[in-house]
């Protein structure tokens, strides 16, 4: 039987909130990705049977489907179609799902999966205008429940989710301190060797420079700093901008086939996608299901949690791979080695791809098996990847 495989992944430095990247339309920033892709691994764009592109905030300049617009600012035939999804922070991440059951299900030989998200250029929100997506039939559901703002056209907020996550675990503010301070010691470790070089495809700029590196990591922070930030979401709380995602601009693609498919177009596969599964847990607090998703993979997969060498839990807040370690027992060391989102960025619809690509990369580098990648996602939900090295 044909396995769904991994055959290539780049993805953009990640840019700070009016950063480097705010000067480039998302779909552009897309288009490059593709183009990167392409050049990287071979493949002929006119044999693309689909591009499924993750996106949170479909309004404004990503609105129009950004996946078929992304092809076209490409440079791609016109023959290749595209699709644009929203699964939250997961969006990507799902991307990837989908486009391995599509080749598997031979409904397509070779899809190109990833995502993107102009933070700078299209804020976090912009897709609410005119109306709260959450009815009063919800609102009932919810009602009286605490971390639930019912006055809001957005009762759901992620921050409060991190705060009862962390009473819920009894984390401590140092704890959420120490994690961030180690994402941005790790990500700056791991560009000191070159480690992302080879992931990364540089952005040209309007001023003729070029957009290289993550810019995300803070070098100079300390816990001391760290300490004198704000807690926003609670005055008693824990959680800080500081052990919370950056707010970012990015994208990333991979090039999804089987592994009979990519034999015959000499193609060398980077991994098989061993399994993949998606879960869901409370809206409220919103940021747990990565942990129900980790055990159905694993479930799924017929492993153990310790047969996997490395895992990427993304940082959305620090509260959320803490309460995912302690209900794991994973080995710590083998968590978000070259640093996460506190430090890279989180770049919304396009962060699943990007974590999968650093991923990839890292267990090229070291010569590990097994990979899990799982994510926390708006509405309570979470897919959780598992990929063996080829």
């Amino acid at each position: 039987m044909s396995d769904a495989v991994v055959v290539g992944a780049v993805r953009t430095p990640v840019g700070r909130r009016k950063g480097s990247l705010a000067g480039v339309h998302p779909v552009d920033l897309s288009a490059h990705v593709l183009r990167a892709l392409a050049e990287r691994t071979g493949i002929d764009p006119a044999q693309v049977d689909d591009v499924v592109w993750g996106c949170v905030s479909q309004v404004g300049e990503q609105s129009w489907n950004v996946a078929r617009n992304a092809v076209l600012a490409a440079g791609w035939p016109e023959s290749v179609p595209g699709t644009t999804l929203d699964r939250q922070c997961g969006s990507s991440q799902q991307a990837l799902h989908f486009a391995a059951a599509t080749v598997l299900s031979g409904q397509a030989d070779l899809v190109v999966a990833g995502g993107v998200e102009s933070m700078t250029r299209v804020p976090m929100g912009s897709s609410v205008a005119g109306g709260s997506p959450f009815t009063a039939q919800i609102l009932a559901r919810y009602r009286g429940v605490e971390g639930v703002a019912e006055d809001s056209p957005l009762p759901f907020n992620q921050g409060v989710g991190a705060e009862l996550i962390a009473r819920r675990w009894r984390l401590s503010r140092t704890q959420l301190d120490e994690f961030a301070l180690a994402s941005h010691e790790k990500a700056a470790a791991a560009q000191d060797a070159g480690a992302f070089e080879a992931e990364l495809t540089p952005v040209a700029l309007a001023d003729g420079g070029k957009f290289a590196v993550d810019e995300g990591v803070r070098r100079d922070t300390s816990l001391a700093k760290l300490g004198e930030l704000p807690t926003p979401f609670r005055p008693d709380g824990v959680v800080t901008a500081g052990s919370a995602s950056q707010i970012s601009d990015g994208a990333a693609a991979l090039a999804v086939t089987t592994s009979e498919w990519a034999s015959r177009h000499g193609l060398r596969p980077l991994a098989r996608i061993h399994t993949a599964v998606v879960a869901a847990d409370d809206p409220v607090a919103m940021l747990t299901a990565p942990i129900p998703a980790t055990a159905k993979a694993l479930r799924r997969a017929g492993l153990g949690i310790e047969e996997i060498g490395v895992y990427e839990v993304n940082e959305a807040f620090a509260p959320v791979p803490l309460a995912w370690l302690a209900e794991t027992e994973a080995d710590p060391e083998r968590l978000n080695p070259r640093g996460g989102a506190i430090a890279l960025g989180h770049p919304l619809g396009g962060s699943g791809a990007r974590i999968m690509t650093t991923m990839l990369a890292h267990m090229r580098d070291n010569g590990i098996r097994y990979g899990l990648q799982t994510m926390c996602e708006g509405g309570g939900m979470a897919n959780a990847t598992i990929v063996e090295l080829l």
